[in-house]
């Protein structure tokens, strides 16, 4: 990895801005969909179409951070354009529920109208080779979309399938054709890009204790129910923690990167990783909910295998983030990850309050090891805090 400290270019964004937290808002209401469709069917074909539907949406919302990081939304035009988005990704959000069936005509356009404004916006940024060399495969995608919504039975999530590795993994297995020969054309600015998809974690773990409450008449709050929404409450705390230790080190990884190889690194941090830990939120907040709700009673095996895999699946996020940065990894994090796994037989047998309670202490415990314990960080991170 080169050393050389790019200087930053002029149309650059340094931090968020409010209308980009204000298009955030969307992504509140796709992860409440999300979880409340998995809570209602928390099997693995439930747990499929989460994997397809927001595998297919995550990658345009990572793709809207280096949209505003290249085309800072200052101007008018540009508030406009990415209001225009934010109402797309808005019918998205609103056919999620039945989005590979009898609402799939809305989402195939609010899609396509969700690409064709991010190729638009990003054709007025000097990022535009780049932009060019992936618009095909996210068009591409949208048609796949759009040709689902006409067709029923296993065309359709076949045809999903095929949009998700035709968006997400076709780029990387033609270099020739994908950004990756003009990776310098995107000059990212580590602030701003490291804020941004910390936001859109606030976002998901904001949702998980939204899940707390819901559902739950005021008459019905008793002394143990209170009990489980202050432990429930401690969850996504820990979850918080754990991300946010991490932010400082990597805003200053990318910073001391080249232009070509921060992008890269981006690339491998902020997609594939995020999409782990943010899809690992989903099935976490819906067992939460659920916990709340009988707390004197065991899990399903679904609901507990939605706690431990969801918790397991963000720590595998995180230390994916890590090691796309270049950054040390810690074995508190895969040891983590195996004991909160190991909580599911937990779960079923004991009231999910205890499973909710292991695996919160597991948590705590490595944030503890982590801070007495410090690891060394790469470059100038010498002396990195544990916490966020």
């Amino acid at each position: 990895m080169g050393h050389r400290r790019p200087t930053p270019e002029h149309d650059t964004a340094e931090r968020v801005t409010p209308v980009e937290v204000f298009f955030d808002v969307v992504f509140v209401l796709t992860i409440t969909q999300l979880t409340h469709a998995l809570e209602a069917d928390l099997t693995w074909a439930g747990l499929s179409r989460t994997v397809l539907i927001f595998g297919l949406l995550w990658y345009l919302y990572t793709g809207y951070a280096w949209l505003t990081n290249h085309v800072p939304p200052r101007r008018t035009t540009a508030k406009l354009l990415l209001l225009a988005g934010m109402a797309s990704f808005l019918l998205t959000a609103v056919a999620l529920p039945a989005a590979l069936a009898d609402t799939g005509l809305i989402f195939a356009i609010g899609y396509l109208a969700v690409v064709v404004v991010h190729l638009i916006m990003f054709m007025r940024s000097d990022a535009r080779a780049g932009a060019l060399r992936l618009a095909p495969y996210n068009l591409g995608a949208a048609l796949l979309i759009l040709a689902a919504s006409a067709l029923d039975g296993p065309a359709v999530p076949a045809l999903w399938a095929a949009a998700v590795l035709a968006q997400a993994v076709l780029p990387y297995l033609l270099p020739r054709h994908s950004w990756l020969r003009v990776a310098a054309t995107f000059h990212l600015g580590p602030a701003h890009f490291v804020e941004r998809h910390g936001l859109l974690v606030i976002v998901a773990l904001g949702e998980s204790v939204v899940a707390i409450g819901m559902g739950i008449p005021t008459d019905q709050v008793t002394a143990a129910r209170a009990g489980a929404i202050l432990l429930a409450l401690a969850l996504p705390a820990a979850l918080w923690w754990i991300y946010f230790a991490d932010t400082r080190p990597a805003e200053t990884a990318l910073a001391e990167a080249t232009f070509a190889d921060r992008s890269r690194m981006a690339a491998r941090a902020y997609v594939l990783p995020h999409f782990l830990l943010l899809l690992g939120v989903i099935p976490t907040a819906a067992d939460l909910q659920a916990t709340v709700a009988h707390p004197d009673q065991p899990a399903t095996p679904g609901a507990a295998l939605a706690l431990g895999g969801g918790v397991a699946l963000y720590l595998t996020g995180i230390s994916a983030v890590r090691r796309a940065l270049r950054l040390p990894i810690s074995l508190t994090r895969p040891t983590a990850a195996l004991a909160v796994l190991a909580t599911v037989p937990v779960g079923v047998t004991l009231p999910a309050t205890v499973q909710l309670a292991t695996v919160t202490a597991v948590l705590v415990l490595m944030l503890v090891a982590d801070a007495r314990w410090p690891w060394p960080h790469v470059g100038r991170l010498t002396r990195a805090s544990v916490g966020p």
